[in-house]
């Protein structure tokens, strides 16, 4: 697979990008619901130390008022607003918390009815030579099926006969453990669109020389670079080049845990290969004729697809299912044990698509992880924090705004609110000419 195969990185976002919100959509999460760490704590409810305060959902729940929002503004004489109807899929050990929480927080500003929870299945959970793990006397332990459980939970659910009803045509599907999900992206679908596939994803790439790492063509993030804002001062541009040059340092390690792109035998179809069934050398090989990793597309869950390939995937999955074995702990009658879950993933879909796409994004940008508690190495809530806020706060003095901070920039930053922008577009009205002090939320 060639750099030729891949979109270039994501353009401005433009008019006739927000104007296919119009056609109807629907938007899906798909859940990662824990931590890795002690205590058994609900991702989506976690506040990662942002000036808000505001959790992950509430973040996503923002970017769709906002895109939804951009597409009445982007509609010719029309302030009707579509909602975008959000599809989240939970397990038989989150949905009364996940119900709970929304209604606790009203929503977020949704209308109750643009919601829709659903519950994917479970599967047993086996001992290390084949046998049922016991929860209790007379109960097999159980565990979720992977988010590829996703499929047999719509058909069962009898939730893609919903989408039909409702108009639906594209599905937009992520991770809830994405604190920089650009959930319902105009950009995205509408590459989707142009291109006329069946599905598509996004990646980031994964290691490479700083100087080389991203190609950006024109219409990428320099949207926002000073070349678009020439009447920013000297210092402002300093500080876009130090915010720019701690970006250049979000770099992916080749054993990181997420899959990798690879097409399936000469002219086969684009899959991917989870991150724990890659040989350690494989993953660390490089591609003599690049430089680069030799499998540098990362995985990163951030899916659409046709309402079409949905139906015909899940009939197809239905009769031939793909599992992975993943070993975990299992809670079990003699204590928690070693033990194999049985897992599906979203990507198992792939092998079944008649035609696919691939759209490079910025890591930077669009993927800050939060799989494990602070303390850990990466992909913290802490770290989470602090992608938003750098990149945040290079929004902000782009559109010629200044910042003071009493610690270095590099470890602190604003926030802006989804509701006031979605991507850094709109904010010169809102920040020429005015200092904001870091950290601190900015919300109008």
């Amino acid at each position: 697979m060639t750099a030729g195969s891949i979109c270039g990185v994501g353009r401005v976002l433009e008019r006739k990008d927000v104007k296919e919100i119009e056609i109807k959509e629907c938007w899906m999460f798909v859940p990662n619901m824990h931590i890795s760490c002690g205590a058994n704590l609900f991702i989506f409810a976690l506040d990662i130390g942002l000036p808000s305060g505001k959790s992950l959902f509430q973040l996503q729940a923002e970017r769709i008022l906002c895109v939804q929002k951009l597409a009445a503004q982007s509609a010719d004489g029309s302030s009707s607003v579509i909602p975008i109807h959000w599809y989240i899929m939970t397990s038989p050990f989150t949905d009364e918390a996940t119900r709970k929480f929304f209604e606790s927080r009203k929503y977020f500003g949704l209308d109750v009815g643009q919601v829709t929870f659903f519950q994917q299945g479970t599967l047993p959970c086996v001992s290390r030579d084949g046998r049922f793990i016991m929860e209790t006397a007379c109960k097999v332990a159980k565990a979720p099926d992977g988010n590829g459980g996703l499929y047999a939970a719509l058909k069962s659910s009898k939730l893609l006969e919903d989408m039909a009803m409702r108009g639906v045509r594209y599905v937009d599907c992520y991770g809830v453990d994405n604190a920089q999900v650009r959930v319902a992206d105009p950009t995205f679908l509408g590459y989707f669109i142009d291109k006329g596939v069946a599905t598509a994803a996004k990646v980031v790439r994964k290691n490479g020389p700083p100087e080389h790492s991203f190609h950006r063509p024109a219409g990428t993030w320099r949207q926002h670079s000073t070349r678009k804002c020439p009447a920013i001062s000297k210092a402002q541009k300093t500080v876009l080049a130090i915010l720019t040059e701690r970006f250049r340092l979000v770099q992916a390690y080749p054993q990181e845990k997420v899959g990798v792109f690879v097409q399936r035998g000469r002219g086969g179809p684009l899959t991917v290969v989870e991150y724990s069934e890659l040989d350690s050398s494989m993953a660390s090989e490089i591609n003599q004729s690049t430089g680069r990793l030799r499998f540098c597309w990362s995985n990163v869950c951030l899916h659409m697809f046709t309402l079409d390939f949905l139906n015909q995937v899940a009939h197809a999955l239905e009769k031939d299912s793909i599992y992975h074995i993943a070993e975990k702990k299992i809670p079990s009658i003699h204590g928690s044990t070693m033990g194999v879950k049985l897992e599906q993933f979203i990507f198992d879909a792939f092998a079944y698509t008649p035609s696919m796409a691939l759209f490079e994004a910025l890591r930077e940008e669009e993927f800050a992880p939060v799989k494990n508690a602070n303390g850990a190495s990466y992909d913290t809530p802490d770290s989470a924090r602090l992608m938003i806020l750098r990149l945040h706060s290079r929004w902000v003095v782009a559109a010629g705004g200044f910042l003071t901070h009493s610690v270095p920039l590099y470890l602190t930053g604003v926030e802006i609110s989804p509701l006031s922008s979605y991507a850094g577009e709109n904010l010169e009205s809102i920040c020429r000419g005015r200092t904001f002090h870091a950290p601190s939320e900015i919300t109008f």
